[in-house]
């Protein structure tokens, strides 16, 4: 098979309710993110950002790892300071596209999840795991602490809990990866895509305008004290009432009917 005639690094599908899926696909990689499948990643995540009428970001993957992190021979064919700095900030980059992307993005978690690939579980604002995937930050291993992938981790899990696994690299289960705030939902890997499927149709009910704005605030007051977050909530709930998405849902609920939100729940 021709270069040409190879499939896409990254596949990308949009249905009719504005629902995205990007689907990791080098399977023989275990879907690493070399430099080439963050460019991809990238233009794609801007491509989502663009959409006015997207709903639902879906971030999956084809094989059975979800993502193995960095390409470590591609890494280690480029032994510079420089490149290094370039590959790690390329990387932060399309982290925080994740974040301000406007539509809720879920994590599709068929299988391992690694180092930056369990990175970008964490960045995900929503995940559902299969019970065989698993995760960790095992860069360790190869004497290179996951200090990236901490920056998300430990806003998902407790401090001791990340800790444990950026000094260790031992792997956590899926089960424990829900019960320590990792991911949302664990089922068998037959449920996955019906499960997924019920928290992008929970999404799609509600008012995307309101998501968005919700969305923003939450990250933005997180990284802030407690009184500049409740001033910039407070300031973002008052924007929220005043447009029509909500002025409509408060309408609704007190005259004892469902909202008549338009299509796309702007």
């Amino acid at each position: 098979m021709s270069m040409s005639e190879q499939e896409p690094i990254l596949l990308h599908q949009r249905d009719a309710r504005g629902v995205h899926t990007l689907t990791l696909n080098t399977p023989k990689t275990f879907n690493a993110l070399s430099e080439a499948m963050l460019a991809a990643l990238s233009a794609k995540l801007d491509e989502v950002a663009a959409d006015e009428a997207g709903r639902v970001l879906v971030i999956a993957a084809a094989g059975k790892a979800f993502c193995a992190g960095h390409n470590l021979k591609e890494m280690r064919a480029n032994p510079s300071l420089a490149y290094y700095q370039q590959l790690f900030a390329q990387c932060s980059r399309m982290m925080l596209q994740i974040q301000r992307l406007p539509v809720p993005v879920i994590a599709r978690v068929q299988g391992l999840a690694t180092a930056a690939g369990c990175q970008l579980v964490a960045q995900c604002d929503l995940a559902v795991a299969a019970e065989e995937a698993r995760f960790g930050v095992n860069g360790i291993d190869v004497g290179l602490f996951c200090a990236t992938p901490s920056v998300p981790l430990v806003r998902n899990v407790p401090t001791k809990v990340a800790m444990e696994m950026l000094l260790t690299g031992e792997f956590i289960g899926a089960h424990e990866a829900h019960a320590r705030g990792l991911v949302n939902r664990v089922v068998p890997l037959e449920a996955l895509d019906a499960e997924v499927e019920r928290l992008v149709t929970s999404i799609l009910a509600k008012p995307r305008a309101a998501i968005a704005m919700g969305k923003a605030v939450f990250y933005q007051h997180r990284e802030t004290g407690i009184e500049a977050a409740y001033q910039l909530a407070g300031q973002t709930m008052a924007c929220n009432m005043m447009h029509e998405v909500a002025q409509e849902g408060v309408q609704a609920f007190v005259e004892k009917r469902a909202p008549a939100w338009r299509s796309g729940g702007v």
